[in-house]
């Protein structure tokens, strides 16, 4: 595979990567084992960056991955995040702490959980909004002068956020999802991004698996599956979305591909310093994607898929304690 890298931060990752969140939570029930599999397959395949985040479980996703990689440490840029809190006694709410000193604590907790003795990128995984950017920077960069941390980045960061984090210590890449569905990010984040060297890693690149064309129904999802809560998995917006992959698959079959790969295909076009992240816990779909690094489109094809799947709201009024934060990312 390709390598890619991310804005001008020097660092290099494969053009795709894996995002682990869902082999241990939020998408219905998990494998460990196939999970397992599924990363070592990725690291077979040439798929060396791997996501993860200390919240995923909690604490349960960042295990998981410390024991896939067990052996393989060096095959690997491993991406990982802090600073959401989760209670315990409500899986919905969530809160922020950017403090240094959480900044510190997390880190560490992080590199014991993970079996490693760095971070390969570290990102803050929302601002905080009591803290300065400045401060909780500040704290990061004493774990890059530390040697614990090579990277930093930043999560569904605003623009301005970026333009002040990065005075006080380069970022080099922003994650945020980024998909035909979701553009929020087109306009003054991407253009902050590339003032400023940030590469760009979209999550949720084939729309919460929508996009696939797999999920013709909402009884396809586990009961505890999260995607109940959004408002484009529910009601008659979850058949108008369906008439729009419908659109998406009529292009894909024109390829001979399918709609996921031609959807993730849309994402690695949007530019060289685009490295998109789809998550899966199936050795199947995550072959399925790999490929799709292969599928070129032209400008007409782009154009026509922007055309028929519009922008529209990603979460509703699923938000943090502390603000309007999205999740569960």
């Amino acid at each position: 595979m390709a390598p890619r890298q991310l804005g001008s931060s020097g660092l290099t990752v494969s053009g795709l990567g894996l995002g682990c969140m869902g082999m241990s939570e939020f998408y219905g029930s998990r494998d460990d084992d196939e999970s397992v599999a599924t990363i070592h397959r990725a690291l077979d395949l040439g798929v060396n960056f791997l996501d993860t985040a200390d919240i995923y479980g909690p604490h349960t996703n960042e295990q998981l991955v410390g024991r896939a990689i067990a052996g393989r440490r060096d095959e690997v840029v491993l991406a990982t995040k802090f600073g959401i809190l989760r209670d315990p006694d409500d899986p919905v709410s969530r809160g922020m702490n950017g403090t240094p000193e959480y900044v510190r604590a997390a880190c560490e907790s992080s590199l014991q959980r993970l079996g490693i003795d760095h971070i390969d990128l570290y990102y803050q995984h929302r601002a905080d909004p009591d803290v300065p950017i400045e401060e909780t920077v500040g704290a990061m960069a004493e774990l890059v002068q530390a040697g614990k941390v090579r990277y930093l980045g930043l999560s569904e960061a605003a623009a301005d956020t970026i333009r002040r984090a990065h005075a006080v210590h380069p970022i080099a890449a922003l994650q945020s999802e980024w998909s035909l569905w979701s553009r929020d990010i087109e306009g003054e984040v991407i253009r902050a991004c590339r003032e400023l060297g940030v590469g760009i890693v979209p999550y949720s690149p084939l729309g919460r698996g929508f996009l696939t064309g797999a999920i013709t129904s909402p009884d396809d999802f586990d009961s505890d599956d999260v995607r109940h809560r959004f408002p484009r998995f529910q009601g008659e917006s979850f058949g108008k979305n369906l008439e729009l992959v419908d659109k998406v698959r009529a292009i894909a079959d024109r390829q001979g591909n399918t709609p996921g790969q031609v959807a993730l295909a849309w994402v690695l076009a949007q530019g060289e310093d685009v490295v998109p992240i789809p998550g899966t816990k199936r050795r199947r779909y995550l072959e399925e994607n790999v490929a799709a690094v292969d599928v070129k489109l032209d400008e007409s094809e782009l154009r026509e898929l922007e055309a028929v799947v519009p922008q529209g709201e990603r979460y509703g009024d699923m938000t943090f304690v502390a603000g309007t934060t999205p999740m569960p990312r």
